[in-house]
């Protein structure tokens, strides 16, 4: 295929990543942040539950995710919408240096689906770094703390000792990851 074909893909690659499967997990009563796990079942030999670890795969190896090219992919931080600090805007046109001044049939088609820009709208905190500076909690926040965490709360009585058997290298992480250290 030409690199520089307009068409459009007509599907994507979606599915499991081997015999691993994504979940997902929240926080105790915040069921709107979703963090991501990648669970790899281990050999019934091992005796061992499955290995929980990162997924940053998208939403394209969940099984339930149909895609639909031209709506995009869901928002990955829906909370922002209701974020005070916040205004819609129109943002700038496209200029041909954008698209490395393609012309003609080199210039690939607009992406189809379209996005709410938000921008600051005042002296309120935006960044993590200004939140985090001014004392407050974000949902970014909870959802690092509970990744970090890899759902380990019904592990929290034996976390103690994990960390003992491996190396910190200096590091003062806490046996549990709370949002308050991750602001911190």
């Amino acid at each position: 295929m030409n690199v520089h074909d307009k068409r459009l893909p007509a599907s994507v690659t979606t599915g499991p990543i081997g015999k691993s499967r994504k979940v997902y997990a929240s926080p105790k009563g915040r069921a709107d942040i979703r963090a991501p796990y990648r669970e790899i079942p281990l050999h019934p030999s091992s005796g061992e539950p499955p290995l929980r670890v990162y997924d940053s795969s998208g939403p394209y190896t969940c099984v339930s995710f149909t895609p639909d090219l031209s709506a995009g992919l869901p928002a990955a931080r829906p909370w922002l919408e209701a974020r005070e600090g916040l205004e819609a805007y129109q943002g700038r046109a496209i200029k041909p240096e954008d698209n490395g001044f393609a012309e003609g049939e080199r210039l690939v088609p607009r992406c189809p689906a379209e996005r709410k820009l938000c921008r600051a709208s005042g002296a309120e905190p935006v960044t993590q770094l200004e939140f985090a500076r001014a004392g407050i909690i974000t949902e970014e926040m909870i959802y690092v703390a509970h990744r970090e965490n890899l759902c380990r709360e019904s592990a929290l009585d034996v976390a103690k000792e994990r960390i003992a058997d491996g190396e910190s290298f200096g590091a003062a992480i806490p046996e549990f990851v709370t949002p308050e250290f991750v602001r911190y």
